[in-house]
């Protein structure tokens, strides 16, 4: 796949059988690849995608990303996993785990949902699979998340996840102290559903 190329649906192998990791009731995740480029640049050199994250983002600044987080997932075992539609495999963004506090065992939860997928409570459902992923597979004892000050349905969405604010904490690549929350793996209710089915 070239970088102008974006099948949208390239979580599905030729078959049409997934090779998903982690699934929930309607969406997949996989690792990234290099041959990602094309769903990297629909992701996050969308303007609407990261205008509160630090973007817009250039195409080296894009490879560079999509080249870390493969690296993530080399050495420490995660990363901001690209995620799928099960019913079409439609690429919608991405959702994972990044190390920020290796020694303590806490890593960082993130997720970026494509636009035109906003409001369908795509990126609750991701952020639950991820939760549960980290504490019942890495054995994390926190997760870490934060957001711009101006994303309110972020916030939201940690909150109605469990997670508790924490402090502010300065994120450099918008200049501005971020709200930061924590959810303590004793605060985790393990095998509990999750809340959006």
């Amino acid at each position: 796949m070239t970088p102008s190329q974006d099948t949208g649906n390239v979580g599905m192998g030729a078959t049409g059988s997934a090779r998903y990791f982690l699934r929930t009731k309607r969406l997949g995740f996989r690792p990234w690849s290099k041959s990602d480029l094309g769903l990297a640049m629909a992701l996050w050199g969308d303007e609407k995608v990261t205008k509160l994250i630090g973007g817009p983002f250039s195409l080296e600044q894009i490879e560079e990303r999509l080249s870390q987080e493969i690296s993530n997932l080399k050495t420490y075992g995660v990363q901001y996993w690209p995620i799928f539609l099960l019913s079409n495999g439609e690429h919608l963004g991405c959702c994972g785990l990044r190390p920020y506090k290796v020694n303590q065992r806490i890593y960082e939860i993130g997720v970026h949902i494509r636009p035109e997928h906003w409001g369908r409570g795509y990126a609750s459902e991701a952020s639950h699979a991820i939760i549960k992923y980290g504490f019942e597979n890495l054995d994390a004892t926190g997760l870490f998340a934060g957001h711009n000050p101006a994303n309110e349905a972020s916030r939201r969405v940690l909150e109605k996840l469990g997670f508790r604010y924490t402090h502010d904490e300065f994120y450099p690549p918008t200049g501005l102290n971020h709200p930061s929350y924590l959810l303590a793996a004793d605060k985790f209710e393990r095998g509990r559903e999750d809340p959006d089915k």
